[in-house]
């Protein structure tokens, strides 16, 4: 199955740029999948999944996770600060930390509910106006003010533009990563996951190279 052969290219990535085997996790894009494409991969063994809207993901994983158990479910699309706190209580990540209002509206749910979900910051590497994240002149600024707020912020995420090479901006991100401390790299999708492996990425976001072509 398709499962089978993304892990395989993964592996390979892992070994061609000295990575160590299993030091890149694969979270399978779920959304607007059906039911039975995520039920196949689950059945697979596999426990990491990426959903984009709250919503969708409210009504989709806690049936899955009375069925298989512990099932880590990463946020990958934008967050609207309305929706942080069923956010907060839903996701295990949430890849799309962009602004400050959301940082101070975490904060604040996070200190309530005595938990937070890992967070990393998205980072507009191409600097592209319709597209969210913090821009990189930015990031040092935001990480550390973010930081300030009590929130566990552990990576980086990006997503380059479509029309360019996707390898400067992995390798940029990465840059803002390392000097920022933050372990975690979360680039790449089902195009350019193997350049982003390259580029040091720890989390990569594979949706229809596993599941199929998506039907809105």
């Amino acid at each position: 199955m398709a499962y089978d052969d993304i892990l395989q290219r993964l592996r390979a990535a892992e070994a061609a740029h000295g990575r160590p085997a299993g030091s890149v996790k694969l979270i399978a894009v779920s959304k607007v999948q059906p039911d039975a494409r995520v039920e196949a991969v689950l059945q697979a063994g596999h426990r990491l999944f990426g959903e984009n809207y709250v919503q969708e993901a409210q009504g989709k994983w806690p049936a899955f996770r009375d069925t298989f158990g512990k099932v880590e479910v990463h946020l990958i699309g934008p967050l609207q600060t309305n929706k942080a706190k069923p956010a907060l209580q839903l996701f295990d990540a949430i890849h799309t930390l962009d602004r400050t209002s959301l940082a101070q509206r975490l904060a604040r749910l996070a200190q309530e509910a005595g938990r937070c979900p890992d967070l990393f910051v998205q980072v507009n590497t191409g600097e592209e106006p319709q597209k969210a994240g913090i821009l990189p002149t930015d990031a040092d600024a935001f990480i550390a003010a973010a930081r300030a707020l009590d929130l566990p912020v552990i990576g980086a995420m990006c997503i380059p533009p479509e029309d360019e090479d996707p390898a400067p901006h992995f390798a940029h991100l990465a840059r803002i990563a390392e000097r920022n401390g933050l372990p975690h790299l979360s680039m790449g999708m089902s195009a350019d996951f193997e350049t982003a492996i390259a580029h040091g990425a720890t989390h990569v976001r594979v949706g229809s190279a596993l599941f199929g072509a998506r039907g809105y």
